[in-house]
C-alpha cells in the first residue's frame, strides 16, 4: 500500500560462545557433588589477567509435569542453604556419564514424582547463576503422564523423603510466581515459559532432543 512504512525487522538476541585466553586453571575445592575451580584469563590479548573462582557443575535437568487438565505438579522440599521449604519441580543432576539429557529427565521424574511421560518438549535453557557457577539447566515440559508402578518406585531418602506433592492450575502457579510465593528458579522459569507456550497450544516448543550447546559437555 503506497505510503505505508516498511515494518522494522524484529531484532533477535541470542547468547553466544565467547572464548577468552585461559592462562591457568586450578581446582581449589573438591566437594561431594561439585568442585570449585579458579581460572585466570584475559578478556583481550592486551588486557590484564583476571581471576575468577566458580562452581564447576555437571549440569542439571528440571521437569514441569502437566496433566490432561492443564495442572502442573509442584514438590515441596527442604533446602538447607536458604533454610526454607520450597515448592519446586522435579529436577536433578546430569551426573550419570554418557546419559542422554531426556533419559536423565525421565529418570528424575520417576525418582522424584513417581511418574513417566509420553510427550516431552523443551521449555527453556538457563544458567542458574552464571556469575558463580557453570551450571546449565534444561527445563522440560512432560505430558501424557502415567504413574510408575509401586514395586518399581524409587526409595527417597534424606531431604527427598519429606517431599510433598501438589497439583495446581497453571494460572494459579503463575499468580504464585508473580506474588513472590515461589522462589525456585526452575519452577519459576518453567511455569512462566509454559504459560507463554500455552498461547499456541505448545506447538512452538522445541522437541525434547533439541541441541543444547550451553551444556558443559557441549562447550
Amino acid at each position: 500500500m503506497p505510503g505505508t512504512p516498511e515494518a522494522t525487522p524484529v531484532q533477535q538476541v541470542s547468547d553466544a560462545p565467547s572464548p577468552r585466553r585461559l592462562l591457568s586453571t586450578e581446582k581449589v575445592y573438591q566437594g561431594r557433588i561439585w568442585d570449585v575451580v579458579s581460572d585466570t584469563f584475559q578478556l583481550s590479548e592486551s588486557g590484564d589477567a583476571l581471576t575468577r573462582d566458580y562452581i564447576d557443575h555437571p549440569g542439571a535437568v528440571a521437569i514441569l509435569p502437566m496433566n490432561t487438565e492443564g495442572q502442573v505438579l509442584l514438590l515441596k522440599q527442604y533446602r538447607h542453604p536458604v533454610a526454607m521449604d520450597l515448592w519446586e519441580v522435579p529436577a536433578g543432576l546430569l551426573d550419570v556419564e554418557g546419559e542422554d539429557f531426556v533419559a536423565g529427565a525421565a529418570r528424575e521424574l520417576a525418582e522424584e514424582a513417581d511418574l513417566s511421560a509420553g510427550t516431552w518438549n523443551v521449555l527453556a535453557d538457563v544458567f542458574n547463576s552464571p556469575g558463580s557457577s557453570s551450571e546449565a539447566i534444561r527445563i522440560y515440559l512432560a505430558r501424557d503422564l502415567t504413574e510408575v508402578p509401586h514395586h518399581e518406585r524409587h526409595e527417597r531418602t534424606d531431604e527427598e523423603a519429606e517431599i510433598e506433592f501438589h497439583w495446581i492450575s497453571l494460572d494459579d502457579a503463575v499468580q504464585s510466581v508473580l506474588a513472590g510465593r515461589l522462589h525456585n528458579p526452575s519452577a519459576v522459569v518453567g511455569i512462566l515459559a509454559a504459560a507463554a507456550a500455552r498461547k499456541d497450544d505448545y506447538h512452538g516448543l522445541r522437541p525434547a532432543d533439541a541441541p543444547w550447546p550451553a551444556h558443559p559437555s557441549q562447550r
